[in-house]
This record gives C-alpha cells, structure tokens and sequence, in this order.
C-alpha cells in the first residue's frame, strides 16, 4: 500500500478516511454508531444509519454499500431488533447504497449504526483542512438536537417538537450534497458530537484559518432555545465548551443560553460547508429547491488571527 494515495490523513480529524484507488476514483471508508436517542425502535435505526452515511457526504462522496454495526442485550424481543435494522436498511435505501452485512454482539445496552463504503472523485474531496479565505459557511441543517433529545428523556418536550427534533435527525445529508456537489466547495464537515462550533473549530485550526460566525445566523429547532434557557443541557456540552473555549471570541451581548445551542452536541447534525463567494447564490438557490431541511448562510472565512474562531450577534 502507498501512503501518498492517502488523501486524507487522521492529523485533521476530519469525517472518513479517503485512499485513492486510481486517477478517477477514491475510496471513502467510515463507521458510527450510538446507544438509542429516542424510544421508537425504528426512529432509532433511521437516526444512526443517517448518522453514519453523514460521513461519506461531508466528503464529498456517495455511498455504495453499508454494513451494519449491532449491539443487543438479550432481555429485549427480537422484533425490537428487527425494528432497528428496518429503520437502518431503509435509510440505506433511501441513499442509494446496498445494505451488504454486518455483525452483532450481545451487549447489555443497545448500540447500532453503520460501517460505510462510497466513492469520491480524488479532485473532489471535501477534506475539513482546506477552507479558504472569503469563503462563505453554509449550514444545512437548524441546531438543538442534543438539547432537545434531553428534554424528550425528561418528558419535557411537546409532540411538536419531538416531531421537529427527529425530522432534522433522520433527514439525510444526501440531498444538501446533491444541491451543492457542482459547485466549488473548498472544505465541509458534518456536525455531530462535537456540536457546532467544536467541529467549525477543527476546520478552522486544520485549514490555518479564523471563522467569522454570527450567531444570529445560525438556524435552531423549534424549542431548543427555550430548553436552554430552562437549564436543559445535556453533558456533552460543557465538555465541548470546555475543550475550545481558548479558541473563541465571543461576543458580549450573545446570550448564554445561544452559546449553550452553539456547544451543544448534534445527532445526525447538517453540513456546515464553505462555498466559494462566486457559488454562492446558486447554491442557496439549489439548497431552496429541495425543501428538505433549513439551511442558513452563517460566517465567512477570514485570514487566521488571534482566535480561531469569532463568534458576533
């Protein structure tokens, strides 16, 4: 194996790996999978497997094949299982890419999502190292899933919002990425556990550039800003707080509670993609057609500076 054709390298903890086969095509490699977000078995296996073909998006490629990744207890039916991999296999489905095995252990708490295998152009990568300077950031979908997956464990949140929480988690990248794919795109990553700003910082650091973010741009779930103003945080984002907060500049007019959102950690969170200034207007146009999911024009890339990122009202 030659480790030249290892177009992306793990330095910039960046979506998947990508090794290129030959002059026309790349393999893009990646694996996910979680313990249940929400009760519904089937709603489960639709958020891992959407999770985990996330992956191949933010990279610029298109799945091909998917093998599932199973942790089951043995007090539970197996029809709770079948419900989860039927939800997962018609994610799959849905993607265009065929469902080609897996494995299962007996574990004493739930896990599943995908091992997944997609192609990419080598030319094409969408690696998080390359942003460029005067770039637009685009983010496809609205933020809030962690702190809305909080309040419906506490059986705090409406049907409304339960409903607008799992339509964003189960909503594939696939159709941002068809919108955007012919247009120049110079780095992208999906946003998932490390929350908004936790994987903005790592194209920002892996690229040698600052990002201006207005947070008043940013789009939110119905409910999460009044989930986080209530104190309904989920864990996860003070750890993420904690691990870049060196790294951000933030305003002192924003409020906590939207700091809170910006932190907190996503399940099967959009593309957050940065789009040439040339592109930009057709792309929004392309994003608008396919009303899938809300999408926002959020920053621009700025030459590196202090802070890695600067986060304005």
């Amino acid at each position: 194996m030659n480790n030249e054709n290892l177009l992306v390298t793990l330095e910039t903890s960046d979506d998947a790996a990508v090794y290129r086969l030959n002059e026309e095509i790349a393999l893009v490699q990646t694996l996910d999978f979680f313990t249940p977000v929400v009760d519904d078995p089937y709603t489960y296996g639709q958020i891992a497997a959407a999770n985990s073909l996330s992956d191949v998006y933010a990279m610029g490629g298109t799945p091909l094949t998917a093998m599932n990744i199973t942790c089951f207890p043995s007090c539970l039916a197996t029809d709770v299982l079948k419900d989860i991999l039927r939800g997962g296999a018609d994610k799959i489905i849905e993607a265009g890419a065929l469902l080609v095995g897996g494995h299962s252990v007996e574990d004493d708490e739930p896990k599943y999502g995908l091992s997944v295998t997609g192609v990419v152009h080598p030319s094409k990568v969408w690696a998080n190292s390359k942003a460029r300077v005067g770039d637009y950031l685009v983010l496809t979908k609205p933020l809030g899933t962690g702190i809305l997956n909080t309040a419906i464990k506490a059986d705090l949140a409406t049907p409304m919002q339960y409903d607008a929480a799992v339509k964003t988690m189960i909503t594939l990248n696939k159709y941002a990425f068809e919108a955007v794919k012919d247009f120049n795109i110079s780095a992208c990553t999906d946003i998932t556990g490390f929350g908004f700003l936790g994987h903005a910082y790592e194209m920002a650091k892996g690229s040698g550039v600052s990002l201006e973010i207005y947070s008043g741009k940013v789009p939110l779930i119905e409910g999460a800003l009044d989930f986080a103003e209530m104190g309904v945080i989920p864990a996860g984002m003070y750890a993420n707080k904690k691990h870049i907060e060196d790294n951000v500049f933030i305003d002192a007019s924003i409020r906590e509670a939207i700091q809170d959102i910006l932190f907190d950690p996503q399940t099967s969170g959009g593309l957050l993609l940065a789009i040439h200034p040339e592109d930009i207007e057709k792309a929004l146009e392309n994003l608008k057609k396919i009303k899938k999911n809300e999408f926002s024009v959020v920053g621009r890339i700025a030459s590196k500076d202090q802070y890695a990122i600067y986060l304005h009202k």
